[in-house]
């Protein structure tokens, strides 16, 4: 019985992080394809990211709180800031730094590591919304389980995504063509956060 539950909840958590994270994928490559970011930054990024979303969920789940969507959304104007200052520092010519961390210092990459986390979170926003009234629904052992299996997943989708950049076939056009996409991808992104969850409809009143 204990086993048939376990087995339960493991299939649960593979299918709500694959259903709630499948694009998580494309905004990690656009931060691998992007030579400011070390690989060590977008995974510590990521990770604290993802932590944050089911952090928030247990918290909103034992105090019975539902945070309105539409102020969710407002996390949108992250990712919506990082594509407009990339687009910035293209047209000014700095986009590539070489080593952004031996000139700028640790804060530089501490800084990195936020703009990856954020994304993810706003990204992820609306997940909140789904994972709550799970949480509430199981033992703190259940969701043990839940977030190992969303700790051995996210680093399934990172190598995933730094696979596919490094693929001799594959990686090539990316590396070639990305960067100059993701600026575009992160106000779309941002854009359309605030749009579904709502906000937009919120600051204009």
């Amino acid at each position: 019985m204990i086993v048939d539950n376990i087995v339960g909840i493991l299939g649960l958590a593979v299918v709500l992080f694959a259903s709630t994270n499948i694009d998580d994928i494309f905004v990690l490559l656009g931060f691998f394809v992007d030579p400011k970011f070390r690989t060590r930054q977008i995974v510590i990024g990521q990770y604290l990211g993802i932590a944050a979303l089911c952090g928030v969920s247990l918290l909103a789940s034992m105090i019975s709180l539902v945070i309105p969507a539409a102020y969710i959304g407002l996390l949108g104007l992250a990712p919506i800031f990082l594509g407009l200052k990339k687009l910035w520092e293209w047209r000014k010519g700095s986009e590539i730094d070489h080593d952004p961390e031996d000139h700028s210092g640790a804060s530089i990459g501490h800084g990195k590591i936020a703009a990856v986390a954020m994304v993810t979170i706003a990204n992820g926003g609306d997940n909140i919304s789904i994972y709550t009234p799970l949480f509430a629904t199981r033992t703190m052992g259940e969701i043990a389980v839940i977030a190992v299996v969303f700790t051995v997943l996210t680093t399934l989708w990172l190598s995933a995504a730094h696979f596919l950049i490094n693929h001799p076939r594959i990686g090539a056009p990316i590396r070639r063509y990305g960067h100059r996409v993701v600026p575009f991808m992160l106000v779309a992104l941002g854009t359309l956060i605030l749009y579904e969850a709502g906000t937009i409809r919120l600051l204009c009143r």
